[in-house]
């Protein structure tokens, strides 16, 4: 089993140093989903909803946690992100499967640590965007699956968990 890399010898907190390390072109997907009543993803997908299209601000909401990921998890290191890309696919309810709204975030950067926690914050923030958006109507929502289905870059080169 490998050792925390955030704890030093004494087992105390520490932000890594990553001095060096070689910058390399990182990825990282995450993915997850909101689930609710069909009569509240209609309300999401037609504009029925009085805060506005929930969609566009749910996917500006995950594209800007990504950027502000650093302020949030204390000892993520700040990067320089080349790009975010935040994806809401609606799902309307089957036999099998509740109404949601399945998220995807996609996190691009050239650097010398990778971006999964960017890429989780962006799918988590834009799911509890949907949530607040929504909470009049549908307090029974609910944010599920959220973890990290591929990484790409550094020294462990590609990782597909999905």
């Amino acid at each position: 089993m490998h050792a925390l890399s955030h704890l030093d010898e004494q087992g105390r907190a520490r932000m890594v140093d990553v001095t060096p390390k070689d910058a390399t072109e990182r990825l990282a997907l995450a993915c997850g989903r909101i689930t609710m009543r069909p009569e509240t993803l209609e309300m999401i997908t037609s504009g029925a909803l009085p805060k506005g299209d929930v969609l566009a601000v749910a996917r500006v909401a995950g594209i800007m946690a990504a950027k502000r990921t650093p302020d949030l998890i204390p000892l993520c290191h700040p990067i320089s992100l080349s790009g975010v890309t935040v994806e809401l696919t609606p799902v309307q309810s089957s036999e099998d499967a509740a109404a949601h709204i399945d998220i995807s975030a996609t996190v691009r950067c050239l650097g010398v640590t990778g971006v999964e926690m960017e890429a989780l914050t962006a799918v988590s923030v834009a799911a509890l965007t949907i949530y607040d958006m929504c909470k009049a109507v549908d307090r029974g929502m609910r944010i599920e699956e959220v973890r990290l289905v591929r990484k790409s870059g550094g020294r462990s080169g590609e990782i597909i968990l999905e």
